[in-house]
């Protein structure tokens, strides 16, 4: 069940990250990756395709107060959103370091979309203090470049995320 369904998470944000198709990591591979950041987080619904590619999951992080859904993506939207950057980045001035990363972004034909949420309280006595942490969403999201040669993407402000 995605967490869009769930009223214990409000959506805040989506990422991205980029990468080339023919480097789709293997679900068993991510939930591997992720089992080292530790009890931090729970892997739930994990979902694969026939070869045992990762098609989506939902991750929990309580300390957090955050959860994901991570789906796959590719084809039409995908190059949509690529031309769209080549827009937005056509006059930026990458530095040395800056390069093979946007050149890695820019030659994407898929993407993991990674939906950011809040751990809403529903308690009636309990505040929503907004004790939202990007933590464990900056974790993950680095996980996933490194298990696909790939980049995460910020698109609310177009920024490559390290």
């Amino acid at each position: 069940m995605s967490l869009f369904a769930d009223g214990r998470y409000q959506w805040r944000e989506t990422y991205f990250v980029l990468f080339d198709r023919h480097r789709r990591p293997r679900a068993s591979d991510v939930e591997q990756a992720l089992a080292e950041l530790g009890p931090r987080i729970e892997v739930h619904e994990i979902n694969a395709n026939d070869a045992g590619y990762l098609d989506a999951m939902t991750i929990l992080s309580h300390a957090d107060a955050a959860g994901m859904d991570i789906t796959y993506v590719e084809g039409e939207e995908v190059k949509e959103q690529i031309l769209q950057l080549r827009q937005e980045w056509k006059g930026k001035q990458p530095d040395q370091k800056e390069k093979p990363h946007l050149a890695r972004a820019l030659h994407a034909d898929a993407r993991f979309d990674v939906f950011h949420f809040e751990e809403i309280s529903q308690l009636p006595d309990e505040e929503d203090d907004g004790f939202l942490d990007p933590g464990t969403l900056l974790l993950v999201l680095n996980k996933l470049a490194k298990l696909c040669n790939g980049e995460a993407l910020d698109p609310q402000t177009g920024e490559l995320l390290e």
